[in-house]
């Protein structure tokens, strides 16, 4: 039985209001077309947790649907500042809670997580002042060394929304290209999204099993949604826009241009193909060129 379904019967089954929400991808394969669907049905209250937020959660926190952002390094990167969420930090507006990890700290969480333990031992925090400002980051003593290590505890999401290049109709996914915490998130989760650029036969992925990063056995929906990541990019499909990242910076800065870009390209649309639509030229600037991989011998 197939689990594909379309980007908005996705978000309706699987995304609720007061969740805590995870959409992952290092710079890459962020799924920024999940991330307008949550804004379009009106999510409300949502824990928002990430490694790097950029521009999707920015987005996210300017269409009201955050109550809290659990978080390392926040920005927009290469460019500038994420402006939605300093206002919403600075002045309340929106209000939001905020909970900072260093970026191993929200690997381990989310490492913690996937393993079903209760929290990671790590030893990044020693001479900072995280452990102040957060007060979960707690410390054990090594029961071996008697060393005192920093703790986090486990994440264990509602929802993880993952990007990859491919699946099959079953939910195995793969990725090529650079990686973040996406097994992990998705091991860690409650309930697995997978938004991929093409859907394939059960054939192609075990022809190639190695960049099978989610197994199928864990995802609740597929949704094929091409160019789903704009303006971040999928190696082998399409670029990074970085003249998007860049122009973010003067958008967000102003709340009347956020607002704007909101109603044009979030609300103002119904999917991704309108998105597409209106941005013309897009897909031919970034598309990717070819540049393949030769293929191993898995023979024996």
């Amino acid at each position: 039985m197939t689990k594909v379904v379309s980007m908005q019967a996705a978000i309706a089954a699987h995304v609720r209001d007061g969740d805590t929400v995870v959409i992952e991808g290092f710079t890459h394969l962020i799924n920024f077309a999940a991330g307008h669907e949550i804004i379009r049905q009106g999510r409300k209250n949502l824990t928002l947790c990430r490694l790097t937020p950029d521009l999707i959660y920015d987005q996210m926190i300017a269409a009201g649907c955050a109550k809290k952002l659990v978080f390392s390094w926040a920005g927009n990167p290469g460019a500038g500042s994420l402006h939605a969420f300093r206002r919403a930090v600075e002045k309340g507006t929106p209000p939001l809670e905020i909970e900072e990890y260093s970026h191993f700290g929200m690997v381990a969480r989310m490492s913690a997580g996937a393993a079903r333990l209760p929290f990671w031992v790590m030893r990044n925090y020693m001479g900072t002042d995280l452990p102040v400002a957060n007060p979960r980051i707690r410390t054990v003593t090594c029961p071996y060394t008697g060393e005192v290590l920093a703790t986090v505890p486990a994440l264990n999401p509602d929802v993880t929304i993952i990007a990859a290049q491919r699946a099959d109709q079953n939910g195995n996914a793969q990725v090529w290209g650079l990686l973040g915490v996406q097994k992990e998130a998705a091991f860690a989760s409650k309930r697995v999204i997978v938004v991929v650029e093409e859907l394939v036969d059960e054939s192609v992925i075990r022809a190639d099993p190695n960049r099978t990063l989610i197994p199928g056995m864990i995802v609740d929906a597929v949704v094929v949604e091409p160019w789903g990541c704009h303006p971040s990019y999928a190696q082998g499909h399409y670029d990074r826009d970085n003249d998007f990242y860049v122009a973010w910076e003067d958008i967000s800065r102003d709340p009347a241009k956020l607002e704007q870009y909101l109603k044009d390209y979030v609300y103002g649309v119904k999917d991704r193909a309108e998105y597409l639509a209106k941005n013309p030229g897009l897909t031919d600037r970034l598309k990717a060129k070819a540049q393949v991989c030769a293929g191993v011998n898995y023979g024996f």
